[in-house]
This record gives C-alpha cells, structure tokens and sequence, in this order.
C-alpha cells in the first residue's frame, strides 16, 4: 500500500511539473503575440522569426551545457531516459515524513520546466532590441546567453553554488521563489546592454530632446499575447512550489496561483490610472505592461503574501512601470515594447519586496543577490555584445532599417496586402 502512495505522489508530482511546464512554453507564444503587435508593421515578420528561433535555440543550447552548469551533472543530459524505480522508492522511504516528504520527480520534467524558463529571459532581450538589430547578431547572441550567461547566474541562485566560489547567495538571505530576478531581471539586464550599444531606431528622439512616438501595428494581438502571458504566468509562479501531491502544498499551489492573478489584475488598474493622470487618455499598452509588471513583482514570492498585499504589490508594479519607461525615454534608451521596464525595474522591485512577507530572506541578502545577478548579466552581454558588433555587426543600416526588416531578413512582409499594390 506504501509503495502504491509513492509511486502516486511520484506520478501527481511529475505530471504537475510537465502541464506548468507547458503553461510556460505557452508563454514563448504570449511574447510572440506581444512583441508583434507592438512593433510597427514592416518588421513583424522578423520579429516573429526571432521569437520562433530562440525558443528553439535555448532548448538545445541548455541540453547542450547550460542544464549542467546550472545544476550540475553530465552534458547532454546522459541517461536522462533511464529511471532507477526502486532508488526512488528507498529515498522516500527513508524519509522520516514519509509520504509528505520532499518533492521527487522525473529528472526529464524537472529539464523542461528549467528550459522553458531560460527561453523566457532570452524572449526579454527579443522585444528591447526590436526594429534595428541584426537577426543573426542576435541569435548568436542567444546562444552565448542560454548556453552559459543565464546558466551561470542560475546556478548561484537556485542551483546552490557559490558565486564565484566565494559565497552562496542563499547563504546570505537571497530568495527569488520564481524568478522575478534570476530570470525577468536578468533578462532585462541583458537587453539593457545590448539596446545601450545598439542605439535608439531612426527618428525615435529629436535633437531638440522630442520624443516622437512610434505605435505597434496590431493592438488585438498584442493584447491576446498580453493574456497568454497572464495564463502561461500560472504554470510559472505555479509550478516552482515543485510538488502537488499532499494537502499543504496543493493549498500552496492554489494560494500561488490566486496571488498571481490578483497581481495581474492590480498591476494593470494602477497602470491605466496613472496613464489616465498623466496622458489624459486611457493608454493600452501601458494597460498591458501594467499587467506585466504585477506578474513580475509578484514572481519573486508569490507564496506568502494574502491576497489583498499581492494586489497592493501589483499596483505597485504597475505604478512603477509608467514612470519607468517615461524615464527610460528621457535618457534615449529606446525600447519598443517596454520590457526593460516590466521585466527589469518590477523585477528589481519584486526581490525588494520579498523580505516583508517571507522571514527567509532579508533586505541585505536581496539586494546582494540582484547587484550580483545584474553585473554578472551585464558584464557579460556586454563583452558579447561587443564582439558581435566589432565582427559582424548587430545593427542593419539604415536603408534596411527604414524599409523594414521584414523585407531586409526574412524576404516576406506579415501584411503584404495592406502595403503593396495586387495587380
């Protein structure tokens, strides 16, 4: 009878990994239907290529070597495939909780939920560098940042390891449940260096400091990408309680998933009231990124506030990003959709928040772990994006540029018959 318990908690367990898994990849999808959206309509195409390649990219690329810098253990995954049923069965018998024991899964789902996460932050970097970055520049760029940049940063915080042998950051009082640092911010981070030495898209500033404004294409898809994200963000947060199959953490699950969704939901009201102060309109896109934004304050420990503080720390997300990607403007760091701001400023704010509600983590440890994930990010991207930009380059010229990408990359327009004459 035993047995039978183990082997079901086993199963409950993997099978809930693989389906938040699943939400998560649904997300590529969410990033993709955002980003098009919000870029104007010769360069759609590309930018649907971009977030089509790099999914695939970070999938092999982590298999390759990141899953093992991160963790540990042999590249490629070496016999992933096989399982030792009855080791599996002693270690939760020897156990001194028994059946409510720690979690136990199948190595090969605990590799997908990972990967998808990596494919997230690199989704990050896609939207910021829209408009004028080379395709190809920028999926080298995905391999270096999925195969070792993210990994690295990964392994310092939820893999255990020290950072650069000399401390742990959970030692010190770091805690991000589901990543609003170690991946939002990172991602962020990353995107930061590469738009700094990419430079803002033709026109976007004046020399008389104006800021012209250049709308997205297609506002429905943008907002349906907007609620795929917010669906995905459910087998996000969701998933890293890591286990379902006993009572307290299936009460987790659902406290976790309400939590995430009441943020969302805060973030996005502050976000068009504060829209509607400032501009005098109701401005969707700062509607969508306010729900963003509540999504990644809430990521960083969406476990342990009620209901009502994860709406308060959602609005503040929301509140946040306005001024966020109104300041970023003023300092000609150009970003089409606002991901910096969502992903970077909320995902700085989300680490800050942790302390208040989680005795785990301190405000010392917080900070430490996201000035630590911030200049190892940055540093880095920015040696690579260098490199790239001093060997074959990372921005198209500017005929390219203003023709669109579209054209310049891919050879195919997303919207042939609303911009070319059928004979």
């Amino acid at each position: 009878m035993e047995n039978n318990l183990f082997h079901l908690q086993y199963a409950i367990d993997t099978f809930y990994f693989l389906v938040c898994g699943a939400l998560v990849m649904w997300m590529a999808a969410g990033f993709s239907m955002l980003e098009a959206g919000m870029v104007r309509a010769k360069n759609t195409t590309e930018i649907l290529t971009k977030n089509m390649a790099l999914y695939a990219i970070s999938c092999i690329m982590y298999l390759v070597c990141g899953y093992a810098i991160m963790y540990g253990g042999e590249w490629f995954l070496a016999g992933m495939g096989d399982i030792d049923t009855d080791g599996v069965l002693a270690e939760f018998a020897a156990r001194e909780d028994g059946f409510t024991g720690g979690s136990i899964y199948s190595g090969a789902s605990d590799f997908f939920f990972q990967v998808v996460f990596v494919a997230t932050a690199m989704s990050i970097v896609s939207g910021a560098v829209a408009e004028r970055m080379k395709l190809w520049a920028f999926l080298l760029f995905a391999v270096v940042m999925t195969a070792v940049i993210y990994p690295v940063e990964g392994g310092w915080t939820w893999g255990g390891n020290a950072v650069f042998g000399m401390y742990s950051l959970g030692d010190l009082g770091f805690s991000d449940f589901a990543g609003s640092g170690i991946v939002h911010m990172a991602g962020a981070t990353a995107a930061l260096a590469g738009v700094i030495l990419l430079g803002p898209r033709q026109g976007k500033y004046g020399r008389d400091g104006s800021i012209r404004a250049m709308p997205g294409a297609n506002m429905p898809l943008a907002t349906v990408g907007t609620f795929i994200l917010w669906m995905g963000w459910f087998g996000f947060n969701g998933g890293s309680v890591l286990k379902l199959g006993d009572i307290s953490n299936a009460h987790a699950v659902a406290m976790v998933f309400l939590n995430t969704n009441t943020a969302a939901a805060g973030g996005a009201v502050a976000a068009l009231v504060v829209a509607r102060l400032l501009y005098g309109k109701a401005d969707l896109t700062m509607l969508l990124n306010g729900a963003l934004a509540g999504l990644v304050t809430i990521t960083a420990e969406p476990s342990t506030p009620t209901a009502l503080v994860a709406t308060l720390w959602g609005g503040l997300g929301g509140v946040l990003v306005v001024f966020s990607i109104r300041l970023l403007d003023k300092l000609r760091i150009d970003d089409p959709v606002g991901a910096i701001s969502v992903h970077g400023t909320c995902g700085l704010l989300g680490l800050l928040l942790v302390p208040l509600t989680n005795d785990g983590a301190t405000f010392l440890g917080q900070i430490i772990g996201a000035a630590t994930i911030i200049v190892w990010v940055f540093a880095a991207s920015s040696v690579v994006w260098l490199v790239l930009k001093h060997s074959i380059g990372i921005r198209v010229g500017e005929e390219d540029e203003y023709e669109g990408m579209d054209m310049a990359d891919c050879g195919i327009e997303a919207y042939p018959e609303f911009t070319r004459t059928i004979v």
